[in-house]
């Protein structure tokens, strides 16, 4: 007969195999990953639920990739939109627009995302790097939060984001204390993000809306001073920190060529997701060219995502592929095939391999 001390030993051990055949049996390898990267695009900015956590059933969604993309960073969106009957009555808002009622960090939408991935097969997870979201940045449990997100769901996650620091109109409406650059909760997040190998992607915008134009863009001597506290991280500025109305100013590709030519950045990147984005980069052949032109400098530090919420056909999701159609045109092969395809898969292949080892370790 064991005693206590030899079964609680052996509950242990079971456990930790449980563990660890979960997950080589969830957890999809790169090799698996390669053999699905032959569509003609990767999307490394997609939410699959809006902002009241309603969405595109993720099998539905496969069909909707169909053969045209390979693979997806996949994500929710951290914040729900209240419905505050003072404020909008019977109305309920879908979109952070369309009411003054407050929106708050919603945790829950990790878990969701983590099950609909399980839902799928092996192959289908292959085509599919799931980010966690829900947590707020102004926090400093909100580390915690992102080690125990991935020591629930073991072999899901690949990155953290699309969180957001300063965004136009969305940043003023968040319930609690602001996000901001400065706070020691966004360096525990990056810190964390370093140790496990996660990708993070945020949003900042450059500057604050309607700025005057020609003087120093708002945020820009920030964002920079956080990236380089995190040389480690592999960070991925969202929209190169355009927004809706928080257009590219005059010198703003100057702005990034210059981080783009610092050694001390050469661990961010940049994406060019959104509709609102691409309406400034193919405004006119000129600023078309000026993108083009930096993307072919520097192709290994440019990622296409759609940014797209909860698409209901392939037309919707690849809308703003198609409005890129101007740029396309203008990059050479090599820029072409990394901006829409392959730094999505070094990038990406890389975190895979660094958060399994760092989950590995958690449970040895």
């Amino acid at each position: 007969m064991r005693s206590p001390y030899e079964s609680r030993r052996l509950r242990i051990a079971l456990f930790a195999c449980i563990v660890i055949c979960s997950l080589a049996w969830r957890s999809p390898s790169i090799a698996q990953a390669k053999s699905l990267d032959q569509g003609e695009l990767n999307d490394s900015h997609f939410h699959l639920t809006n902002y009241i956590q309603e969405g595109t059933d993720i099998h539905d969604f496969l069909k909707i990739m169909g053969t045209k993309v390979g693979r997806v960073a996949l994500f929710g969106i951290p914040l729900q939109q209240e419905w505050s009957y003072q404020n909008s009555g019977d109305f309920a808002p879908t979109y952070y627009l369309q009411t003054d009622a407050p929106l708050y960090y919603y945790s829950f939408t990790d878990a969701y995302i983590a099950m609909a991935y399980r839902s799928l097969s092996k192959e289908q997870q292959a085509r599919f790097d799931p980010m966690i979201t829900g947590f707020n940045p102004a926090d400093m449990y909100a580390a915690n939060h992102i080690r125990r997100v991935l020591q629930t769901f073991p072999g899901v996650f690949s990155g953290i984001g699309e969180f957001t620091i300063h965004k136009e109109f969305v940043s003023a409406k968040v319930a609690g204390e602001v996000a901001s650059l400065l706070n020691p909760a966004l360096d525990r997040i990056l810190d964390f993000a370093a140790e496990v190998g996660l990708v993070a992607i945020v949003h900042n915008d450059i500057d604050t809306p309607f700025a005057k134009e020609g003087a120093e863009p708002a945020y820009l001597a920030q964002v920079k001073a956080l990236f380089k506290r995190h040389p480690k991280t592999t960070i991925i500025w969202a929209h190169t920190g355009m927004g809706r109305v928080v257009r590219p100013i005059q010198k703003h590709a100057a702005n990034i060529e210059a981080m783009l030519g610092d050694p001390s950045f050469n661990h961010v990147y940049f994406d060019i997701s959104w509709d609102e984005v691409a309406k400034y980069l193919v405004a006119t052949p000129a600023s078309t060219q000026i993108a083009a032109d930096l993307m072919n400098r520097y192709p290994d530090r440019f990622l296409f995502g759609t940014d797209e919420v909860a698409p209901s056909s392939q037309q919707k999701y690849l809308k703003i592929y198609y409005q890129y159609a101007p740029l396309w045109k203008l990059l050479n092969p090599e820029a072409s095939e990394k901006v829409r395809k392959g730094n999505y898969e070094r990038l990406f292949d890389e975190a895979r391999r660094k958060v399994r080892a760092w989950e590995k370790a958690q449970v040895n």
